[in-house]
């Protein structure tokens, strides 16, 4: 098989390609700028453009298939020469379940935890020796690339994303998959460049779940009012698994579940290396997930003992007898009220400092912005930072330090626009019994967090 990619320098993108090339197949790609990451390891399999740009010129009818990514325009020399030649053009996702459509298909989906999730089940089938095809949207420990694809699995577990599929395909990645078992983790509007309404974007779930394949499975978060909605609405044919918080305990700072096991007298105790009730909530999803396909209950507890997360999902970066200092993903409201409370929660006994930088096209919408109040309420100190450059380059109306104040609802709310000042009022504070946690789905404009550990190690 002949395959070309379009933008191969994207997250998931370069790791399809990698996987492809792993299977046997010629893989060549394009893109006009491909960073780190993904330069190196598309250099490592002999995958990386011997020079950027797009040359149409190199996409003939011999290809079996043109992939194309997101980050492509629609004027795309590349693109336009394969629709002119008439070859067909997949999104990644369409690509993906092309190739694994005679599998048992997992697909986790939801607005938050769904990389998590997926991370779980991916550490517990290979702890018990299961062999599975994947996709997950972050690197996790133990795996070399976010994407597998063989011909011997007969399993494949996909992270489901909400987002557009391509720009030729406007429909959520999340309904290409087809899931034999699915699992929708909540809802809490995001994406408002693309669902300008709640009501938009709680439709695509509505569809997601129309897409679970005749006597499919969906495995839900009991405790959210929107998918109890949409769950009530589904079709009859679909085997419904609810799940909450499981039973656990906090003793020191560590969480230990406890369920109650049959077969065995008593309860079963868990040590966890990862906390917070989204977090508990999550492994409860992935638990009955993998009792889907054969995984018991007690060799799930045993294995997801040693699961350390996801990257960027609540990662340590520092640590010492006074204090922690935590880097999470979370941008939307819902994520970041989960991850500051999940923090007090596991250390009340410490001040905790919060900073969020607003970096997404909907975080940066003054009326979005909104969405937030309350969020950071939880935090002993919190800061929100955001670059005004950034602003301009997404195109969008500017947006004060006021708004922001009043948009979060906590008048201690510390505003910044420089995120070297951000850097400098850490390595002020002396962090006796206080925690940090720095969340965004950027990098705060490539802020050292290594760096910054060091200093609070120091102290």
């Amino acid at each position: 098989m002949r395959v070309h990619f379009i933008a191969v320098g994207g997250a998931v993108m370069h790791n399809l390609a990698i996987a492809l090339h792993k299977k046997g197949f010629s893989v060549t790609g394009s893109d006009d700028e491909i960073v780190e990451p993904s330069k190196t390891r598309l250099e490592k399999f002999g995958l990386l453009p011997a020079e950027m740009g797009w040359f149409p010129e190199r996409i003939s009818k011999e290809l079996d298939a043109v992939i194309l990514g997101m980050h492509a325009r629609l004027d795309n020399p590349e693109l336009v020469r394969a629709q002119e030649s008439g070859l067909k053009i997949y999104s990644y996702p369409e690509y993906i379940y092309e190739q694994t459509k005679d599998k048992i298909r997992i697909v986790v989906g939801g607005s938050h935890g769904k990389t998590t999730i997926t991370a779980m089940i991916l550490h517990v089938l290979k702890s018990c020796g299961k062999d599975f095809d994947y996709l997950v949207g972050a690197q996790v420990e133990g795996f070399d690339t976010m994407v597998k694809l063989t011909d011997s699995a007969t399993v494949a577990v996909f992270e489901g994303d909400e987002y557009l599929a391509s720009p030729i395909d406007r429909r959520p990645k999340f309904l290409l998959y087809k899931p034999d078992v699915a699992l929708l983790s909540g809802i809490a509007w995001d994406h408002i460049n693309v669902f300008p309404t709640f009501q938009s974007y709680v439709e695509q779930f509505r569809k997601f779940i129309d897409c679970i394949e005749q006597s499919g499975s969906l495995v839900y978060c009991e405790v959210d009012e929107e998918v109890i909605k949409l769950v009530k609405a589904a079709r009859k044919d679909i085997r419904e698994y609810p799940y909450s918080i499981p039973k656990h305990k906090i003793e020191n700072g560590i969480t230990y579940l406890t369920p109650t096991l049959q077969g065995r007298a008593g309860e079963g105790l868990y040590p966890l290396q990862i906390y917070g009730d989204h977090n508990l909530m999550n492994i409860n999803g992935a638990r009955l997930v993998c009792k889907q396909v054969g995984i018991s209950d007690e060799q799930f507890y045993q294995a997801i003992s040693a699961f350390k997360g996801a990257a960027k999902r609540l990662e340590l970066i520092a640590k010492n007898e006074n204090c922690s200092f935590y880097k999470d993903f979370a941008h939307s409201p819902s994520k970041v009220t989960a991850t500051i409370e999940a923090v007090k929660k596991q250390f009340p006994e410490r001040k905790l400092t919060a900073c969020l930088e607003l970096h997404t096209f909907s975080s940066l919408n003054e009326n979005f912005m909104k969405e937030y109040a309350g969020s950071m309420n939880l935090a002993d100190e919190a800061i929100v930072y955001f670059n005004p450059h950034t602003i301009e380059h997404k195109k969008l109306k500017p947006i004060s330090e006021e708004q922001v104040k009043d948009s979060f609802g906590r008048k201690s709310l510390k505003v910044i626009t420089d995120s070297k000042l951000i850097a400098q009022y850490i390595s002020e504070q002396n962090w006796e019994k206080q925690n940090l946690l720095m969340m965004s789905s950027g990098t705060f404009d490539g802020m050292d967090f290594k760096a910054i550990g060091e200093k609070i190690n120091s102290r």
